[in-house]
């Protein structure tokens, strides 16, 4: 399908359960550069019944396992059908779906995102493109992250992009190559502390301000393992379930206290895995709305130009990249990196479901 414009939606759903997000996206190629317009945009929030099933997912058998994905590739396939409906769009190409992130443990070759089965094209009645992890993580990569090959093409004025979501990721170009890892657990952990004050979220981290660092603590996390690997590397919510959650919850300190030492833990780690602590970096993702979190991490970058986009790029940057996967996977062209994610060579990855 090699066109000169692309009519697409662009779907995710990432580890911070923030809910489904659905963005519709025009591209077109200009003097061989690819543009792109965010039109219509939401945020499908989970039920709280849906939320409780993927909190706790990782301890499912394989046969409940089976049927979460089921049951999700059926609300999120009714979820899109609905938005396309309910913003009377027609003519799409191609609806472009991450799915949600269940299990990752490329390190024993697996990964599973559900909502990726074949009946979602069939539900939502597009063509559909979808599950772009599990091909990499064959060929011996991490599966992850692969937003990176969206920085380079989209997003190429910036030194860095960084994204603050579930986890935080970076990416930037270095001897000519795109390197991009995981740095550390942002709102998967933060979130947890908000939850257990009621809140949903930690608005503008306004909780984590008013505590200290404790610096027993600080000194800890910033000696856990995963810090010291090099790339690539990436996080799945099974390190914030069996490392990272187990050691802040052995200090019986405040949750206002465990808030703001893990957000100086994130700025510190931010700073650390920059090569080059100078120039712009662009900040997406639900993080990139936490004023002491990015004010922490002024401090430990004060020569770097933090630049927040606007609330569209912000908040669907990551589904407007995966729908560029699936249009370079429909074109047959490379979409993940093996500089990336350490597999054997660049490819193109997803599935391509057709009604």
């Amino acid at each position: 399908m090699f066109k000169e414009s692309y009519n697409v939606l662009g779907i995710m759903s990432g580890t911070s359960l923030d809910g489904i997000d659905i963005a519709h996206i025009h591209f077109h190629i200009e003097n061989k550069k690819w543009q792109y317009d965010i039109l219509e945009c939401e945020t499908i929030p989970y039920t709280s019944e849906w939320l409780e099933r993927l909190k706790v997912a990782v301890d499912f058998s394989a046969n409940e396992l089976t049927k979460l994905n089921e049951d999700y590739t059926l609300l999120l396939g009714n979820t899109i059908k609905s938005f396309i409906k309910k913003h009377k769009l027609n003519n799409l190409d191609a609806v472009c779906s991450h799915g949600h992130t269940i299990l990752h443990q490329p390190q024993n070759g697996y990964t599973l995102q559900i909502g990726n089965l074949p009946e979602i094209a069939e539900i939502v009645g597009v063509t559909v493109v979808c599950d772009f992890r599990v091909q990499d993580v064959k060929l011996g990569g991490q599966g992850a992250p692969l937003v990176p090959i969206g920085d380079r093409i989209l997003f190429s004025e910036y030194d860095y992009c960084l994204n603050l979501g579930g986890f935080s990721n970076i990416s930037f170009e270095e001897n000519g190559k795109r390197i991009a890892f995981d740095i550390s657990p942002v709102n998967t952990v933060l979130n947890f502390y908000a939850n257990k004050l009621g809140l949903a979220y930690d608005d503008k981290g306004k909780i984590a301000r008013s505590g200290e660092t404790d610096l027993n603590l600080m000194e800890e996390l910033d000696a856990l393992s995963y810090y010291q690997k090099p790339f690539p590397k990436s996080l799945g919510f099974e390190f914030v379930k069996t490392v990272a959650l187990p050691l802040m919850e052995s200090y019986d300190i405040s949750i206002e206290d465990k808030l703001h030492t893990f957000v100086k833990h994130i700025a510190k780690q931010t700073a650390f895995a920059l090569p080059d602590r100078s120039g712009k970096i662009l900040i997406t993702g639900g993080g990139a709305y936490n004023t002491f979190l990015l004010e922490s991490m002024q401090n430990y970058l004060p020569e770097m130009n933090l630049v927040v986009p606007d609330a569209k790029t912000l908040e669907y940057k990551e589904a407007l990249i995966f729908a560029l996967l699936g249009i370079l996977k429909l074109r047959k062209e490379i979409n993940v990196l093996s500089s990336v994610t350490g597999a054997k060579k660049d490819h193109s990855s997803g599935k391509i479901y057709q009604i």
